[in-house]
Parts: C-alpha cells; sequence; structure tokens
C-alpha cells in the first residue's frame, strides 16, 4: 500500500503541476459544450424546402407569402444542382419564383415529405393569386448510411492522420528517440519525409479496404469515378498529416499533443458535414467550416459518389487541400525540433 501511495500521489503531482493540461482539462469540456450549444441551439424542421430566387429578401417575402410553417427554407443558387437535390430526396420540395405570379415546383415522385408539402402548396394556393407549374421528378434516394459513409471514411482517415503522425511523433521527443536520430546523418526533411508518406500510405490502405467492405456488404451508391475519389482522398490525407506534423513539431508533453490533437479534430467532426448537413446553417457557422479541411474532403467525397462530380467540378475543394498541405509542410521544417524544449 506504501508503494501504491508513493506512485499514486506522485502521478497527481506531476499533473496538476503539468498547467498545460490542467488548464486544458477544464477548458476542453467548456469549449464542446459552448460547440453544441450553438450548434443545436434549436431542433431542426423535419422538411425542407429549397427556394430558387434572385436573393435573400425574396425568399423572406414568398415565405411570407406561402406562409407554410415548420419547415426549413433554403435558398438555392443553383437550379440543375438544386433538381439534383430533389432527385436524391436531399430536398423535399424545390419552388422558383423568377416569374410572379407563376410558381414552378419541383417534387419527387417517391418522396414521403414531397408528397405532404405538395398538397400544402396546393391548399395555399387556392387563396392566393399563384398558378403553379409542377415538374415531376424520379431518382434513387440517397439514403442516410450512403450520405454519412464518406464523412465515416473521411473522419476515420483524420484520426488516423493526425494522432498516427502529431502524437507518435511527441512520443519519440519525450522518450529521447529523437535526440538519437539526431546523432544520425539523417536530417529533418528526411525524417519528416518518411512519416508523411507512411501514414499516407496506411491511411489509403485503410481506407480503402472500409470503402470495398462497405460497397459490397451494403450497396453504397457510387455514381463517379474511383480514380477521382481517390485523389481526393490523397490529398485529404497529405493535408491532415501536415497539420499532424506541424501541431507535433515542439510539443513535448503527450498530453498536452493529446489535448491540441483533439482540438483540432473534434470541431472538424462536429462542423465539417459529417454527420448532418450544414446547409441552412448559421452563415458564420458555414464560413468557419470552409477553413476546415476535413470539409472540403467530405464534400469534395460526396460530391464524386453521389452526384458523380468531375474533378473540375470539385477543383476548388482539391485546391484549398492543397494549399493547406503546402502551408503547413512549408512551416513544418522550419519549427522543427529534434530535442524538448
Amino acid at each position: 500500500m506504501k508503494n501504491f501511495l508513493a506512485i499514486f500521489m506522485a502521478r497527481n503531482k506531476e499533473f496538476y503541476r503539468d498547467k498545460a493540461s490542467l488548464s486544458w482539462a477544464i477548458i476542453f469540456p467548456v469549449l464542446i459544450i459552448t460547440l453544441f450549444a450553438f450548434s443545436f441551439a434549436e431542433d431542426k424542421p423535419q422538411y425542407k424546402i429549397g427556394v430558387h430566387v434572385a436573393d435573400v429578401e425574396a425568399m423572406d417575402a414568398l415565405q411570407q407569402q406561402l406562409d407554410i410553417k415548420y419547415v426549413q427554407w433554403i435558398q438555392q443558387d443553383n437550379l440543375p444542382k438544386a433538381i439534383n437535390k430533389i432527385k436524391h430526396h436531399q430536398l423535399d420540395l424545390l419552388i422558383s419564383s423568377t416569374q410572379s405570379p407563376s410558381l414552378r415546383y419541383w417534387v419527387n415522385a417517391s418522396s414521403p415529405g414531397g408528397y405532404f408539402l405538395e398538397q400544402t402548396l396546393l391548399d395555399k394556393s387556392l387563396a392566393l393569386p399563384l398558378t403553379l407549374h409542377k415538374e415531376l421528378v424520379n431518382g434513387r434516394a440517397v439514403r442516410y448510411l450512403d450520405w454519412v459513409i464518406p464523412g465515416i471514411l473521411a473522419m476515420n482517415m483524420m484520426f488516423g492522420c493526425l494522432f498516427g503522425v502529431g502524437y507518435v511523433i511527441v512520443n519519440y521527443r519525450q522518450n529521447g528517440v529523437l535526440k538519437r536520430l539526431k546523432a544520425t546523418p539523417l536530417n529533418a526533411f528526411e525524417f519528416l519525409t518518411a512519416q508523411i508518406c507512411s501514414r499516407l500510405i496506411i491511411s489509403l490502405i485503410t481506407t480503402s479496404a472500409i470503402f470495398i467492405g462497405a460497397n459490397y456488404f451494403f450497396d453504397t451508391l457510387m455514381l463517379g469515378s474511383y480514380l477521382n475519389l481517390l485523389i481526393v482522398a490523397a490529398l485529404g490525407a497529405i493535408s491532415l498529416i501536415s497539420i499532424g506534423l506541424i501541431s507535433a513539431c515542439r510539443t513535448s508533453s503527450t498530453e498536452l499533443s493529446n489535448g491540441i490533437l483533439n482540438i483540432i479534430s473534434l470541431p472538424m467532426m462536429f462542423l465539417s458535414g459529417v454527420w448532418f448537413s450544414l446547409e441552412g446553417a448559421h452563415p458564420h457557422l458555414q464560413l468557419l467550416a470552409q477553413w476546415l479541411p476535413l470539409t472540403h474532403i467530405v464534400d469534395a467525397a460526396r460530391a464524386v459518389m453521389l452526384d458523380g462530380a468531375s474533378l473540375g467540378e470539385i477543383a476548388p475543394h482539391l485546391w484549398a487541400l492543397l494549399g493547406i498541405s503546402a502551408l503547413s509542410l512549408t512551416l513544418t521544417p522550419m519549427i522543427f525540433r529534434w530535442d524538448k524544449p
């Protein structure tokens, strides 16, 4: 018991004397609670109506005119893409009001939500000077499984790349492995390049295996090119690995490293559209999501898998991933340290 108490007390002192870890243990739960409070401040409506109009004011005017309550109204700038969302049941109803008082609306013949919203729209039009023109759309429904699988694969890649590189390097530094490597002819560039290539191969192999298994057992929707999806995965993995490297350049405490990696990964997991769509969310939240590499990985992968997008159509996401990678990989060799600070 005496030996146990000695180790027990020593470990407790080691923790609370590490001011960074102690502060993180207090601050991190507060950040997560604040994030959830901001993200889920209100319950989401059951149905979604897409509106193709000139501006937000026109959408607000149409919303007040129709007065259909308890639905989410989402402005659509691109009509063909919005119609595609109707095909895949991502929107329940699509309305275009470019020629008032005439309204065109699109509905999927196999959408339950679209059926009820159409009946409500027809009832509302009886009391309003509106002329309705119906466009019937058919298409396979995108199951939630089809929609969420790109996010799950990207999230798994994120954790593997961040912790598989960042945490490991910090552990090397803490245990003196990097100090021994410094005495060899190995330079920082060679060491970091080897870490990137190793984790990239591991990440692509594991992600591909999960994707093949999910596709075989659950018949997931895949409309695009497998090569395009592989390019998205490779660029996404490199961007995440580069962030993991830059987070581990100077840290020598594994507990602090774990906290840093969590504060990087958890906001990405909740704000990058892994589990739910940010369409219709607060504009500031959508803007923040565009700065996260996981957002571009998930959006690009979904575009390829669910919409059959080409490389040209997902080029903005690819350029964003390349920019993040270039910036991180440029800074990493400049601030990397072999020894403990």
